[in-house]
């Protein structure tokens, strides 16, 4: 469910005529849900009620500061993977006994500060960055305590580049080597052994894979125990999928939640979730206009001024967001089929093929929705056009929380050297 409706003809957030905010902030821009952010933490949080259970949001997914404090007002800790993701968490007011450090390439500055800000666990994601953990640690005078993140070679997610737990991925500990290195980090200093982490992939519509890979670390923990070490929590990441289209249903939260207890029935753990685009992916969404209508031979491009770099998901995925024009077209408006497409310098630079939708006019405004996640995160100045702004909605209210940089304000980043500028 989400807050983004039609309402007397006018596409709204929550009680603001988006046509509002785009007069006042401009095209493109994102725009995020405060009661569709509450909501769907809430019903997280409904569905695993009666479970030792910490909700960690995944930073990587809406990384805005704004979105960050709505959500640590709702209780929820959260998931980084830099040191700037924990950073931004804590200035959010979440506080580092909430907050999980993920992630594959972990430097010795980003332990050390997680070491010293007193977070709540590390998910090691490989033998060589445990052994550094544990110099850190040593250095620091003090015990990280860490998960190892186990690879179960289970396939899952809604495209191979977010499925992250085969044997071939860039993640976690392969399945054959984890009880070994398990002893290893029982033998090192500055390491406290207290869990196992695992995450199979994103945007997951089925809980049979998410089934397998958790009884398979189930049967883990039992050995680990055995073997000596205290197992206390069991992180299941993230990666419950959400409806970017009619048809889509993937499971509700509660089957979810069901599925985890009756799997992790009797181990007596903290189970930690990892939430993002569950949470955020149906809170936002990106507010465009349309430019231009193009002819070519064989299809009609609509060329809206949003482009990859704004939005890169359907140039990285192919991923789809439903495109709504911000004026509900009447029942019998005509039809056209269309390419849409951004302005950037990229044949990928596309956001849907063979598009139906109600004939759009130069200077009509659309929204793409789910865009919450993974959105503005993956934003980038390319082609020299500035970060697209952010806004938040609370009702009838709305502020901006991230503005849009200006031309000056990029450029002064960069200098030319002395070399180049010399008149002799």
């Amino acid at each position: 469910m989400h807050h983004f409706a039609y309402q007397a003809g006018r596409l709204a957030c929550e009680g603001v005529d988006l046509a509002r905010i785009a007069d006042a902030v401009g095209t493109p821009c994102y725009v995020y849900s405060t009661a569709t952010l509450q909501r769907h933490a809430r019903v997280i949080a409904e569905a695993f009620q009666g479970q030792d259970c910490l909700i960690a949001f995944s930073v990587k997914a809406n990384s805005n500061l704004a979105v960050l404090a709505t959500l640590a007002a709702e209780g929820c800790g959260a998931d980084v993977v830099s040191g700037g993701e924990l950073k931004r968490a804590q200035i959010a007011g979440i506080p580092a006994s909430k907050i999980v450090f993920s992630g594959v390439g972990k430097t010795a500055d980003e332990m050390e500060l997680g070491i010293l800000q007193g977070i709540h666990q590390f998910n090691v994601e490989s033998a060589a960055e445990l052994r550094l953990l544990s110099k850190v640690a040593a250095r620091c005078k003090s015990q990280a305590p860490i998960a190892i993140r186990v690879n179960p070679d289970v396939a899952a997610g809604g495209h191979p580049n977010i499925s992250t737990g085969k044997k071939g991925d860039k993640f976690g500990v392969p399945w054959a080597e984890a009880e070994a290195l398990y002893a290893e980090a029982a033998s090192l200093p500055g390491i406290r052994v207290v869990g196992v982490d695992v995450h199979i992939g994103s945007q997951i519509g089925d809980l049979v894979p998410m089934r397998a890979a958790f009884e398979k670390v189930v049967g883990l923990i039992q050995r680990l125990r055995a073997a000596g070490h205290d197992i206390t929590r069991i992180d299941v990441g993230g990666g419950l999928g959400i409806p970017y289209k009619e048809g889509d249903a993937p499971p509700p939260p509660s089957d979810y939640a069901a599925m985890i207890a009756e799997v992790s029935a009797g181990l007596g753990v903290q189970v930690i979730l990892e939430p993002g685009r569950v949470i955020a992916g149906n809170a936002g969404i990106l507010l465009t206009t349309a430019l231009y209508e193009k002819e070519a031979p064989d299809r009609t491009f609509l060329i809206v001024d949003a482009g990859m770099n704004d939005l890169m998901r359907p140039a990285l995925y192919g991923a789809h967001h439903d495109l709504l024009p911000l004026t509900e077209p009447a029942p019998d408006a005509a039809q056209k089929t269309y390419d849409v497409v951004g302005p950037i310098c990229e044949s990928t630079d596309k956001f849907a093929s063979g598009r139906e939708m109600p004939a759009i006019a130069s200077g009509d405004r659309l929204a793409f929705m789910s865009a919450g996640a993974y959105g503005a995160v993956l934003s980038s100045a390319y082609n020299t056009r500035p970060l697209v702004p952010e806004v938040l909605v609370n009702g009838d209210r709305f502020d901006i929380v991230r503005r849009r940089p200006d031309l000056d304000e990029m450029l002064q980043l960069e200098q030319v050297p002395d070399w180049l500028n010399r008149t002799d």
